[in-house]
């Protein structure tokens, strides 16, 4: 087993609640599977691992433990409150060299004011954590952190014994074969609240006809019971496998896995220039090349879908001309194409403003309309009074960030949470006033099969 020690480093931090030792040890590792990282923690860190691949595929990031959790309900504060206390807890840390560093990762809740009861019961608004085994894979490198965080004068003990257990946990990701995963056995399928569903598409558009607002994305789920129980190695493996294109995650918290692959960037940010997507507006993928450009073409000139498109792009670049220095957005927007669908994109970037921060930019695009609505208080209301769900994390923003700021967040779509042996998966679209409830359904049906697959499963179409 190659390895090199990079560096060890102990800080004094101060956060707001207590004065802690911060003690992180790096090494490079050779030749190591993520997911296999990953499941080498299903016995002792099952409930607490997360998995992260950016849609580049340079950057893979896994978990395992919690060194240092941050978790607050403190609704629109959430976001403020998450930055105070990684700031208070990295701002002593000094790097020795280029390489990485220690890394927040973790998701809001979309909506705080949301106390529907369902699977997400339990479940904070805001939940972060660093690792206490932090892998890294980036240009091909890989790297293993362990994290110590402590209140004890002396712990000299306790990172020797993460050390051996470190050690433990490479052998095992290194020299077991990587497992094969089968997809679980479906035995049941259920769509609650369909009939909900579709009346509130009518209430919707009734709605926006009576200029309560101009746009608003009502979502439903699909419920999903299997013969056993699933585990969290054995979905991401196959969403890994089956969804190449898209920013891949999982996030464990206690009993629920929330996981999923996304088409659609929130925000990076890296070495002070912010990115962000614009992600409205899709349709079906072609069974051939000559269909699938058809429908792409379709998709370009179509009235409905551009408007949805313009409501993001106004207001992400909006966003973007309050916190950056400069800014681009192209004036047409073109195609993403994934596995199974394809959407207009418009990508956006610029220099970031001085006191400008990655989670300053989540707090003020989530939700952006392609998620929430137009205006954005007024689509929240109605969703919150008119979905018959709770979203928990689904369409909300889910990422990472590092001690220099640095970062990256994904809108959670294409996504589901697993529960022992039942899983739900959930699906949007934007609602505006000549919306018919029959074609949102169908589009629906198209969001669902990304995860739909991943489980085994078919649509009951």
């Amino acid at each position: 087993m190659h390895q090199k020690w990079l560096y060890t480093t102990e800080v004094e931090v101060e956060t707001i609640n207590s004065r802690l030792s911060f003690y992180i040890e790096t090494i490079e590792v050779s030749r190591l599977s993520a997911l296999a990282f990953f499941a080498a923690g299903e016995s002792c860190y099952k409930g607490q691992r997360f998995f992260w691949q950016n849609r580049e595929k340079t950057f893979t990031l896994v978990g395992l433990g919690h060194a240092f959790k941050i978790e607050n309900n403190k609704d629109d504060d959430r976001f403020d409150y998450i930055e105070k206390q990684w700031k208070a807890l990295t701002k002593n840390i000094v790097k020795e060299e280029r390489e990485p560093q220690p890394i927040l990762f973790g998701g809001f809740t979309f909506d705080p004011k949301d106390d529907k009861k369902g699977e997400w019961d339990g479940f904070p608004q805001s939940f972060f954590s660093v690792a206490t085994y932090q892998l890294v894979i980036r240009n091909d490198k890989a790297y293993i952190s362990i994290h110590l965080i402590t209140d004890k004068e002396d712990s000299l003990g306790d990172f020797e014994l993460l050390r051996k257990e470190r050690d433990q946990l490479i052998h095992a990701a290194q020299v077991r074969e990587l497992k094969t995963y089968t997809k679980p056995t479906m035995t049941n399928y259920r769509e609650p609240y369909k009939k909900e569903y579709m009346e509130t598409i009518t209430t919707v558009t009734n709605l926006i006809k009576a200029k309560e607002a101009e746009k608003v994305v009502i979502a439903r789920s699909l419920e999903l019971e299997f013969e056993d129980k699933v585990s969290s190695p054995q979905v991401l493996s196959h969403v890994v496998n089956e969804q190449p294109e898209s920013y891949l995650f999982g996030l464990e918290h206690e009993h629920l896995l929330f996981f999923g692959a996304s088409p659609e960037r929130l925000v990076k940010v890296e070495d002070g220039k912010a990115f962000s997507s614009c992600v409205a507006g899709s349709i079906k993928r072609g069974e051939t090349a000559e269909e699938d450009k058809l429908l792409g073409d379709s998709l370009l000139n179509d009235a409905k879908n551009l408007g949805e498109h313009q409501y993001v792009v106004e207001m992400i670049a909006n966003t973007f001309e309050k916190n950056c220095i400069q800014y681009t957005v192209p004036k047409q927007p073109k195609l993403l194409k994934i596995r199974d669908i394809q959407h207009l994109y418009t990508p956006v970037e610029g220099k970031l403003s001085q006191d400008a921060t990655i989670l300053q930019l989540v707090k003020l695009l989530h939700p952006t309309p392609a998620l929430g609505g137009v205006p954005r208080q007024g689509a929240m209301k109605i969703i919150r009074d008119n979905e018959a769900m709770n979203r928990g994390l689904y369409a909300a923003p889910l990422g990472w960030i590092d001690a220099e700021g640095n970062g990256e967040f994904a809108v959670a779509i294409r996504s589901a949470a697993l529960k022992d042996n039942k899983a739900y998966l959930y699906a949007g679209g934007g609602i505006v006033a000549d919306s018919e409830p029959n074609s949102e359904y169908e589009e629906t049906l198209v969001k669902f099969r990304p995860m739909l697959r991943a489980l085994g499963g078919q649509l009951h179409e």
